[in-house]
């Protein structure tokens, strides 16, 4: 069965939707990340409350916000052929329920606070973007709003046939450790997907490898008049060469399909002390493990020449998922299926990123990409078609059908 979902009445109540969760500031923190803070900004709780209650009012079961601010609730399926009972409990041709997924943070890059969109009507779509002063928050919260659209729609139209689904609205993906407290006691489901794509028509089933880095610098001080005969020995400057040494075909913005990189996201320090943060990233280990031979051999060059102290810390962040999806065909051909009954022709692409589906996949639950129609994230040029999350919503819609 082919559900056409995109009219412009249920188009209208998706932007309502979507105008209504980027206006809510949920920037996380990927410092207070790093130091085990989760979530690492409390006010993603206020986005999370919000999806609580509209989770509840479409009769959802088991809906809750975890004390780590993940929303989860469940759906169960209206065909008698998928039985009834609790979450979990009733098979279906997806062999049990399906998790969608998506996350409520923004990234902390730019700031997601006051967010105010504007709309431009261009070859009969929508185009949000923000005002220019912030980002618009279109990653995730158009996969946020599509969901909540697939399951709004399923509940109005209750003739529809339909399997079970799980739902999960997940904090600081954006940091890296979204899926740290993932509530897997919870999910029952044996196949994920998550929204969190870019153009409309991408599917993609496999990711970086990601490794984050953080190099800190011990030098010398002293007072800068008598440094030469006091040795006095430079952290900053030390920083400052070590960063200089990376590679230009190796940068983020020199790379593309792929080739993967070395990306500086911070760096500050004093005379004495430094440091810097850095993301490696390659889709193969092999790549990977170059890269950190390439960090630990400029350490080395960096310590004698200025004869103070470099220490590296390397981070395993989250790995390829296309070894896994690869075990499990099934799940990516339902997916396929969806988007040929959605209309949608497939782009199969690479991430050039990862996602919480990256980090799930790892943890045994098989998680393909679905688009949203967002552009530029992580900007303030960041824009999103709403005919493309219409789209996003469709194949969502027709993932669940009983002919899948």
């Amino acid at each position: 069965m082919n559900y056409i979902y995109n009219s412009n009445q249920y188009k209208n109540k998706l932007l309502e939707r979507f105008l209504r969760y980027v206006k809510v500031w949920t920037e996380s923190d990927g410092q207070a990340a790093d130091k085990g803070v989760f979530p690492s900004t409390q006010r993603q709780f206020d986005l999370a409350r919000m999806l609580e209650a509209e989770l509840k009012a479409l009769g959802l079961e088991q809906v809750q916000v975890t004390e780590d601010c993940y929303v989860y609730g469940y759906m169960p399926p209206v065909v008698p052929e998928f039985g009834e009972g609790p979450a979990g409990g009733s098979p279906s041709r997806a062999s049990g329920p399906t998790l969608f997924l998506a996350h409520m943070d923004t990234v902390d890059e730019v700031s997601g606070k006051d967010v105010k969109p504007v709309l431009t009507e261009k070859d009969g779509d929508t185009i949000i973007h923000s005002d220019g002063t912030t980002l618009l928050g279109g990653d995730d919260k158009a996969g946020v709003a599509a969901i909540m659209e697939c399951l709004e729609y399923l509940t109005e139209h209750p003739e529809l046939e339909h399997g079970p689904v799980e739902v999960l609205f997940s904090p600081d993906e954006e940091t890296g450790h979204g899926m740290d407290k993932v509530p897997l006691a919870l999910i029952k489901s044996k196949s994920a997907y998550t929204v969190d794509g870019g153009s409309e028509g991408e599917l993609e089933c496999e990711c970086f490898n990601a490794w984050a880095c953080e190099a800190t610098f011990t030098g010398k001080a002293c007072h800068t008049g008598d440094a030469k005969a006091l040795g006095m020995v430079n952290a900053a400057l030390m920083a400052g060469d070590f960063v200089s040494r990376l590679p230009h075909d190796k940068l983020p913005e020199t790379t593309e399909g792929h080739e993967g990189f070395i990306a500086l996201m911070e760096i500050n320090g004093t005379i004495e002390k430094a440091s810097a943060q850095f993301l490696l990233r390659a889709f193969n280990i092999e790549e990977i493990e170059d890269e950190k031979q390439l960090l630990e051999q400029n350490a080395d060059e960096i310590m004698k020449k200025y004869d103070g102290k470099v220490e590296l810390s390397f981070r395993q962040q989250y790995l390829n998922m296309k070894d896994t999806l690869d075990q499990h065909p099934e799940v990516v051909k339902r997916l396929e299926k969806a988007y040929e009954l959605a209309g949608v022709q497939i782009i199969r692409k690479p991430i050039r990123g990862g996602t919480d589906g990256s980090r799930l996949t790892e943890m045994g639950i098989p998680t393909p990409n679905i688009f949203t129609g967002g552009h530029e994230f992580h900007s303030r040029n960041e824009w999103v078609s709403l005919n493309s999350i219409c789209k996003a919503a469709d194949v969502l819609i027709n993932l669940l059908s009983g002919d899948i």
